[in-house]
């Protein structure tokens, strides 16, 4: 008799929340969306927070409504996120302030600042991570330089998963790949890089215990099991980042496959037995995180949907409100390779007026500027499509094989003319699904912690049998080449401006 369990997954993204409830036997997943909600950051006087009192709340209405819905019994509850944000506690285990944004600018300078104190060669050669402004370790270190009264006053330190980890269990723990986000958890010692954070003059004795994937944290406190009627459930810290997440629903049974997880952001790379850390690793600026069943994702963060996303909400500013369907029709209609952006400009990170940022940067380049919004969207997804590439081909060189096929995962797969842009751009199949991919990847570690399977290999197999998988080809080669140039040559006159 095939076993059934309904466990309950909180994905919490960067632009929206979801609570999801997986019912699963043997053979198959279903998913039924229990509670959604918005996310993004709340701007106040010293800067762009996330407000995660609310977050709270809509966390257990959504257990709420599933208990509702579930009378039997909810199996266990597991909790994903976006990486690299943290909160504070006090030594009552209070929260200290809202938790800040990562497009903050209290970030701006901090890497320079922290590199004349730690090399920046020391920095990957102990922990693996590429370097992003948005880091922990320059969150942290901000902190230090702007704020150093809250890092005094802090007893303990929790990444945003864990931290609703915390207020479910009462458990304070770090889950492994979201630890890894931090760009201070040293891989080869498996623990935090304590010698790194004490030449910060960051204190090293906030950080709690760094558990793996798949631990069993605790039950639901009794107010919180009181207060949704769920009862003491297991939580389980699942794979809490939410791109580790998302891969481990990759439905992969090639060696070497590669993987996108598309949605704000995308993130790339592919699954290796052990971190890749050496001198060509760091000039590519990869890197090397947490995954499940002892793996590392060897992979780059890209600019993803973010730039879509901006142009969006400053077009409804504006007075145009447009759904994605018709943003992506307008862009089909476009003239392709007009323009090409490096998407992961600096420029591009912080919130605005993102279709005149893309104008701009277009005219500074001596480029064709674009003007209807088809042509401004059409000039994002290509240039997208085309850092796909330009990441796939450093990844392929610096392990010396070929990646493929490469499986596109997340909300982002649903835009069918940025899917058919990658196949064009990387010449690869690319095959799409599942579109729920943070949820699937938490609930299958859930289901590994308590035994319904033995591995992911085994997790993956049912994911393959329960989502309809789509693929594309390459259709047209016309003009790729040359737009691949066209970015090759405008990140070299990035570098050396």
């Amino acid at each position: 008799m095939a076993r059934s369990a309904h466990y309950l997954a909180i994905d919490l993204g960067s632009s929206s929340g979801r609570v999801i409830l997986g019912s699963l036997t043997d053979d198959r997943l279903v998913l039924s969306e229990i509670h959604r909600f918005p996310n993004g950051p709340v701007c106040l006087p010293d800067g762009l927070h996330w407000d995660v009192l609310r977050l709270w709340d809509e966390v257990k209405q959504g257990i709420t409504i599933a208990a509702g819905k579930h009378p039997g019994g909810i199996t266990s509850i597991g909790v994903d996120s976006w990486g690299v944000d943290y909160a504070l506690l006090d030594p009552m285990g209070v929260l200290i302030g809202n938790p800040y944004h990562y497009r903050d600018s209290q970030t701006n300078g901090m890497m320079d600042k922290v590199f004349r104190r730690v090399p920046r060669e020391e920095i990957f050669a102990q922990t693996g991570i590429q370097f992003l402004q948005i880091n922990t370790l320059y969150q942290l270190f901000s902190m230090v330089s702007n704020h150093p009264q809250m890092l005094q006053s802090a007893r303990s330190f929790l990444m945003i998963p864990d931290l609703f980890n915390y207020w479910l269990t009462g458990q304070m723990a770090s889950e492994l790949t979201a630890s890894t986000t931090t760009q201070f958890y040293n891989p080869g010692n498996r623990n935090w890089a304590y010698s790194l954070l004490e030449s910060l003059n960051i204190p090293i004795t906030i950080f709690p215990e760094v558990v793996q994937p798949g631990t069993v944290l605790g039950r639901l406190v009794p107010a919180v099991a009181n207060d949704t009627s769920a009862k003491q459930v297991p939580v389980i810290t699942t794979v809490s980042h939410d791109t580790a997440a998302a891969v481990a629903a990759v439905p992969g049974r090639e060696p070497h496959f590669a993987w996108i997880s598309s949605g704000t952001w995308s993130i790339m790379g592919t699954e290796v037995a052990t971190p890749v850390i050496n001198a060509q690793a760091l000039a590519l600026n990869l890197t090397n995180e947490g995954g499940v069943s002892g793996t590392w994702r060897l992979c780059k963060n890209i600019m993803g949907l973010w730039l879509v996303q901006e142009c969006k909400r400053t077009w409804a500013a504006q007075g145009e409100e447009f759904t994605y369907d018709t943003i992506t029709r307008l862009a089909t209609q476009a003239k392709p390779f007009q323009a090409i952006i490096d998407p992961d400009s600096a420029e591009f990170l912080l919130p605005g007026d993102m279709p005149e940022r893309i104008r701009v940067y277009c005219q500074r380049t001596g480029q064709t500027v674009p003007q209807t919004k088809g042509e401004i969207v059409r000039c994002a997804l290509e240039s997208i499509a085309l850092k796909y590439r330009w990441v796939l081909e450093k990844l392929e060189a610096l392990l010396g094989y070929r990646l493929e096929p490469l499986y596109i995962v997340g909300g982002g797969s649903k835009n069918i003319l940025l899917n058919q842009l990658v196949a064009n751009a990387t010449e690869r199949v690319i095959m799409i699904g599942p579109t729920e991919a943070t949820a699937t990847g938490n609930i299958m570690m859930q289901a590994i912690a308590l035994g319904q399977f033995a591995n992911i290999y085994e997790a993956r197999d049912v994911v393959r049998r329960s989502f309809a998988m789509q693929t594309y080809e390459p259709t047209d080669r016309s003009g790729w080449k040359e737009a691949y140039g066209r970015l090759l040559d405008l990140e070299m006159k990035e570098k050396y401006a």
